[in-house]
């Protein structure tokens, strides 16, 4: 046979075994700190390839990706924010809210610690510290699920800073900018734990001086980080994927991903970064 022949069979053949392209593609709003810690990038693939569909992130603070959701501008949503998520679905922009998972979060600051705050039980008492002696903070101020939880915990100090405050810094930035600003500033600062480990390296200065250094060694309980999902209510917005989001959901609640998820980050911080919780 004709070599020439022989190759375009074989072409022919190739083609034909191919991977049908696809068009499809999820949208995900979701918070800066599944896409900062790595996880996005590290569970994202077996969906895709699974149910043959793009997923298309959009990671920014909890409150900018809800109100993304509230447009129709996604499909589904992984935020964390409980009290910002029951009311997206009480309004009908959601018909179910799951876990996937949680952390927590931890009071980072210098190596230094100017405010003599470390080991502190509760967080409320290492904030009153702060704030008397106007000691340099770091917040995110971008309406966040983090600064949401940041602002509650001043709140329940009985401290409301603002912006005028000199030692107080509002950022409007992600996690990880804030984590750089704090860690070049000399500044505390509050973060998800998840984000923290998985940048530790880049942030030598900074410390964790309230939530210790492991999950199981934080005694503050009202520093607790859960995550939720929802698929976006196709009911009110037209163009919304629900079939990819319904699967996306249940993807990520399953008991395979939740195990994938457990395991990211154990072999190299030496603890998992987030903990599954998805109900059975």
């Amino acid at each position: 046979m004709n070599r020439f022949i022989l190759f375009g069979w074989i072409a022919l053949i190739l083609v034909a075994c191919a991977p049908a392209p696809t068009n499809c593609v999820l949208r995900l709003a979701t918070t800066t700190s599944t896409a900062d810690s790595g996880l996005l990038n590290f569970i994202l693939p077996d969906f895709e390839t699974k149910f043959a569909c793009k997923v298309d992130v959009v990671a920014v603070g909890t409150g900018q990706a809800i109100q993304i959701g509230t447009k129709g501008d996604a499909d589904v949503l992984l935020v964390h924010d409980r009290a910002r998520e029951d009311k997206f679905v009480a309004d009908g922009f959601a018909k179910e809210r799951f876990d996937v998972m949680s952390n927590d979060y931890i009071l980072l600051g210098p190596k230094n610690d100017p405010a003599k705050i470390s080991g502190a039980a509760r967080v409320g008492d290492a904030l009153k510290t702060i704030a008397n002696l106007k000691s340099p903070f770091a917040s995110r101020g971008d309406g966040s699920g983090t600064h949401a939880k940041e602002t509650s915990l001043w709140a329940s100090a009985n401290i409301s800073p603002t912006k005028q405050v000199e030692w107080y810094n509002s950022l409007g930035q992600g996690m990880g900018e804030t984590l750089l600003t704090a860690n070049e500033k000399g500044a505390y600062t509050i973060a998800d734990r998840g984000t923290y480990l998985s940048m530790k390296a880049k942030v030598p200065n900074l410390v964790v001086v309230v939530g210790g250094e492991r999950i199981s060694e934080n005694q503050d309980k009202n520093l607790l980080n859960p995550y939720g999902i929802m698929a976006i209510n196709p009911e009110k917005f037209k163009g919304i994927n629900a079939e990819k989001a319904n699967q996306f959901v249940q993807w990520m609640i399953a008991a395979e991903t939740q195990k994938i998820i457990g395991g990211y980050g154990a072999d190299k911080f030496g603890q998992p970064l987030f903990y599954p919780n998805a109900k059975k």
